[in-house]
């Protein structure tokens, strides 16, 4: 009985010694999956930077023009003081492409210059869905490094702190038969030529030959 208990006893003590081999395995395996959590968490903030820094950069500028999308009223106001309007076109912000692409199923040949790549991108994807690829064209780029000279149709979802700034930008480069087209916001000192929607749907139309004359400030 005494050499059973003794042979039960060493068994109970084999059973629970755990080799060094053993340990180290689990030591390594529980390693590798802290350096995967650590990867796996790492990536994710990498990618949600990558994605929210267009967006959010905005708004830590001195002059924020936020991205609102343009409500489908909108968009129909704005193409209706485009009627009988020729030549190229500029959306200033253009947020998802929808002023730009509108535009270039009227006719125009359209741009649109956006700060948001992701924005950008988005908006060619749109343009080659809706089959305008070959004349609604966006770019990259801050608008207040762009010269608007060349274009005789300009439209802007502006905020009120912009406007200011901005009239005076266009006056010195916009061409006498240019027409600009403001959204949701005035412009401060020029006199609309036409005005039409209400509320945040309003879009005003003013001609340069207007603001390059008499309601052109000193």
């Amino acid at each position: 009985m005494e050499g059973g208990g003794g042979a039960t006893l060493e068994k109970e003590r084999l059973s629970e010694f755990v080799p060094p081999t053993s340990l180290e395995a689990n030591r390594l395996k529980k390693s590798s999956w802290g350096v995967l959590f650590t990867g796996i968490v790492g990536g994710t903030l990498v990618a949600v930077y990558a994605v929210a820094t267009p967006f959010i950069t905005p708004a830590l500028r001195r002059i924020c023009l936020p991205f609102v999308p343009a409500t489908t009223k909108q968009i129909e106001n704005v193409v209706k003081m485009l009627q009988c309007r020729r030549g190229p076109l500029v959306d200033i912000g253009s947020g998802d492409g929808r002023v730009v692409i509108a535009a270039a199923k009227e006719g125009f040949t359209a741009v649109g210059y956006e700060l948001n790549p992701w924005l950008v991108w988005y908006s060619r994807y749109r343009a080659w869905r809706e089959g305008v690829q070959a004349s609604a064209r966006f770019y990259i780029s801050d608008l207040w490094k762009v010269t608007f000279s060349q274009y005789s149709n300009v439209v802007i979802f502006g905020v009120p702190q912009m406007m200011a700034q901005l009239e005076k930008k266009l006056e010195l480069e916009l061409k006498d038969d240019a027409r600009v087209i403001a959204c949701r916001f005035p412009f401060p000192h020029w006199t609309p030529a036409q005005v039409t929607g209400e509320g945040l749907d309003t879009v005003w139309a003013y001609d340069a030959r207007s603001f390059r004359g008499r309601d052109r400030r000193p």
